[in-house]
């Protein structure tokens, strides 16, 4: 499973106008080269808060038809209105790379930001990735689960949590696992958190926490778990996307 990043806050810059009349435009980047592909390096599926930039940059490579990273091509990023990006638009470096830090918009969901150049016949080809901003109940159900969950429902060690996946003989779904998860209703999940596995014949491994969690605590972390389901909760999760 990948590791979801969380953002516990950001501090957002207004650059006062000054003294000058004219303000120098950046210089019109172009390319050098081009591709055939767009694919994702790291930094999609990040978890952060509305209006605040991710905790680290999206980093996307630019491809030949090959497979070959091209140097110089042109990426530009695209998002829904409020989302920005830092930059927006780059070169690709020498290992076909390109960076940008980005910045999600203030409702709470899910982001579908876009990377995009164009081929050497002038059409353009596209990435689309996946970004989450969670709002007020999911940023508590994202510490919830950090503290509750993780520890069996997330494969991967920490330096600050040592994994117990490995040592359980029925392996618990990742809180990600939408193929699964979202097969259960709220009130399928309510039980499960709050009664244990067996409240609906599922592992016992599964402990109850209803005594540890408050109802608004499980309904939280229900909600946390259907924001990161990947594929996307079918009722929940607005996308806001370029149209």
């Amino acid at each position: 499973m990948s590791r979801i990043l969380w953002l516990s806050g950001a501090l957002a810059l207004t650059l006062a106008a000054g003294c000058t009349r004219h303000t120098a435009s950046a210089p019109a980047l172009h390319a050098t080269a081009t591709g055939s592909a767009i694919v994702e390096s790291s930094g999609g599926k990040q978890l952060g808060t509305p209006g605040a930039m991710l905790p680290q940059p999206l980093v996307v490579q630019v491809n030949d038809a090959q497979g070959n990273a091209v140097t110089g091509a042109l990426v530009e990023f695209r998002g829904a209105e409020g989302v920005t990006f830092d930059p927006a638009a780059s070169l690709s470096d020498s290992s076909g790379q390109v960076s940008t830090n980005v910045t999600l918009g203030a409702p709470p969901g899910r982001y579908e930001v876009t990377a995009a150049s164009n081929d050497k016949a002038g059409k353009g080809f596209v990435l689309k990735v996946t970004e989450l901003a969670a709002g007020y109940q999911q940023q508590l159900g994202f510490e919830l689960q950090d503290q509750y969950c993780a520890r069996c429902h997330d494969p991967e060690s920490s330096p600050q949590r040592v994994s117990n996946y490995d040592n359980l003989a029925v392996k618990p779904h990742a809180f990600t696992e939408g193929e699964t998860l979202n097969n259960f209703s709220d009130a399928d999940l309510i039980a499960i958190i709050s009664h244990g596995g067996p409240a609906l014949n599922r592992s016992a491994l599964m402990p109850p926490y209803g005594v540890t969690l408050s109802r608004s605590e499980v309904q939280a972390l229900i909600s946390y778990i259907r924001l990161v389901s990947d594929p996307p909760w079918r009722i929940t999760g607005v996308v806001y996307a370029k149209q």
